[in-house]
């Protein structure tokens, strides 16, 4: 039963994204979260390696879903044209 491992993972590097926001650890928690619920319904028994793989590739994928959804803005600073008291 190491199901809970992964889904106390992903809640873990959930916290550490509210801490160090930057949408990194939170495709991180994703793909341990997927991987921890994919392990508890039994539909798919996994060995260490395929759940790595697994983790891997959602982590991956929910990362570029993540950058795509909320684009990087690098010193991106609001410059107001007219005032809105105008």
């Amino acid at each position: 039963m190491v199901w809970w491992l992964w889904v106390v993972a992903g809640f873990a590097l959930g916290i550490v994204e509210v801490i160090l926001p930057g949408y990194v650890f939170l495709g991180f928690a994703c793909g341990a979260v997927l991987v921890g619920l994919v392990l508890w319904t039994g539909w798919i028994a996994l060995s260490l390696a395929a759940q790595i793989a697994v983790f891997a590739v959602v982590s991956l994928g929910a990362w570029l879903g993540l950058r795509a959804l909320f684009p990087f803005q690098r010193g991106s600073v609001k410059h107001w044209t007219r005032d809105i008291n105008d």
